[in-house]
């Protein structure tokens, strides 16, 4: 494993919605980690274009937390049932608009 340097992680940047941490790689790529790996210990981020790894420079107390699975959810619902139920409640809405539809298609007004 060749390394190619010590970086400190403020050099690095941290994508949030990846979680992920990356670096400029000489090669054109980037050196990328993963925040889990970081909170695991694991210091070494690799290039997926080349050979070469950095291993990162850093102190657990500055890691950002780790986002849980559930929190990709909606924080409005955290049982998730809006998101489930998206489809049905656009089949309800069509059905009830029709109705609407239908209804003011088929009223008279006597203006006498």
């Amino acid at each position: 494993m060749p390394l190619y340097e010590e970086i400190e992680i403020e050099d690095m940047t941290f994508d949030a919605e990846t979680q992920t941490y990356s670096y400029p790689c000489p090669c054109g790529d980037r050196f990328k980690v993963s925040l889990e790996d970081l909170w695991d210990g694991e210091d070494v981020a690799d290039c997926q274009s080349c050979t070469l790894f950095i291993q990162v420079i850093y102190e657990e107390e500055i890691l950002p937390k780790l986002r849980d699975d559930d929190e990709d959810e909606s924080d409005d619902d955290p049982d998730g049932r809006i998101s489930k139920k998206t489809d049905e409640v656009n089949t309800n809405d069509s059905k009830e608009a029709d109705v609407v539809t239908n209804a003011v298609a088929n009223l008279s007004i006597d203006t006498k």
